[in-house]
C-alpha cells in the first residue's frame, strides 16, 4: 500500500470515513475505540524503545502489530461492510498472552498485595501501558453494546492488560526494584 498524502481534508468538519468508506463523526464510539487502541500502541512502542532487544521486546513489537489488525477490525462497520480476514487476528494471538503471563508468573514472587504502579523507568510505562489497554477495552465494551465486535478482540485486550501487569512486575523484578505496596493505615 502507498500513501502518498498524509492530509485529506475530508475531516475538518467533524466526520471521518471507516473502512468501507461510510462516513462517522470523530467522537462516535467506534473512533474512540480504535483510537485507544491506537494510543495503546504508541504508548507500547515508546515501552519498546526503552527495552533491551530480546524475547519481551519482540513480543511487546508482535502486539503492536496485533493492535493494528485490531484497530482495522474496529474500523469496519460489519452493519455495512465485511471485515477482511487480513483484520481478523491470527489463530492462537489470545493463547500466547496466556502462555506468557504464565511463565512470567512462574518466575517473579508471587503477588501479596495490591501494588502501586511505578518502578523502574520500563516498569512505569508498562503501567501506563496497561491502564491505557483498560481503557481501550472499556471503549470496546461500550462499542460492543451497540455494534457487533468480535469476541476474539475482546479476549485479546482483556489479556492483554492482564500481560502488562506481569510484564511490568518482571521488569522490576529484573532491574532489582522493589515493587510499592498500597498499605491502608
Amino acid at each position: 500500500m502507498k500513501i502518498s498524502k498524509v492530509y485529506t481534508r475530508t475531516g475538518d468538519a467533524g466526520q471521518t470515513s471507516l473502512i468501507g468508506g461510510h462516513r462517522v463523526s470523530k467522537t462516535h464510539a467506534r473512533i474512540e475505540a480504535y483510537g485507544t487502541v491506537d494510543e495503546l500502541s504508541a504508548d507500547l512502542g515508546m515501552l519498546a524503545s526503552f527495552m533491551k532487544d530480546g524475547d519481551d521486546k519482540t513480543l511487546i513489537e508482535r502486539i503492536q502489530r496485533n493492535l493494528f489488525t485490531l484497530c482495522s477490525h474496529l474500523a469496519t462497520d460489519q452493519s455495512k461492510t465485511i471485515v477482511a480476514s487480513a483484520f481478523t487476528l491470527p489463530e492462537g494471538e489470545v493463547h500466547i498472552l496466556e502462555e506468557e503471563i504464565d511463565a512470567i508468573n512462574q518466575g517473579i514472587p508471587p503477588l501479596n498485595s495490591f501494588l502501586l504502579p511505578g518502578g523502574s523507568h520500563e516498569a512505569a510505562i508498562c503501567h501506563v501501558c496497561r491502564t491505557v489497554c483498560r481503557r481501550a477495552e472499556r471503549r470496546i465494551f461500550a462499542l460492543a453494546q451497540t455494534d457487533k465486535v468480535n469476541a476474539e478482540v475482546l479476549e485479546y485486550v482483556n489479556r492483554l492488560s492482564d500481560y502488562l501487569f506481569v510484564l511490568a512486575r518482571k521488569l522490576n523484578f529484573i532491574d532489582g526494584v522493589r515493587e510499592k505496596t498500597w498499605k491502608t493505615e
